[in-house]
């Protein structure tokens, strides 16, 4: 039962992240309103990390099952993709790059400001 109300509390997060997709005119995807929404309680302590960690992590360990859809979509659509293959990997590869490159230094940065934060002598 702990699960289907953790899974449920999920839902409607991702829920009010389609709600504010559609009532936000920005090229903002649903569920990136969802996550935002996700972080924000859980940064805001309006949501304990117990009251989805179980379900959250249970949905982590399957997400690559989640990538078959559109793997065979990809097969599907194979004779339209085949013409623009080596601009569809080069795109890959570039944004890949960035996407570590930009996680890294982000990464680095708050390291490097909690590190301050330890090294400054409380009053």
């Amino acid at each position: 039962m702990r699960i289907l109300k953790q899974f449920g509390i999920i839902l409607s997060i991702s829920f009010l992240g389609e709600l504010l997709h559609a009532l936000l005119p920005l090229p903002v995807p649903a569920s990136i309103y969802g996550i935002v929404i996700l972080f924000a309680c859980l940064e805001l302590k309006l949501l304990p990390v117990s009251a989805v960690k179980e379900t959250s992590s249970f949905l982590i360990q399957i997400m690559p099952v989640m990538f078959i859809p559109a793997a065979v979509g990809l097969i599907d659509a194979w004779g339209v993709v085949k013409s623009s293959v080596l601009q569809y990997l080069a795109i890959t590869v570039v944004s890949t790059f960035a996407v570590m490159i930009v996680a890294g230094r982000v990464t680095q940065a708050i390291i490097r400001r909690s590190k301050k934060k330890e090294a400054v002598p409380h009053a």
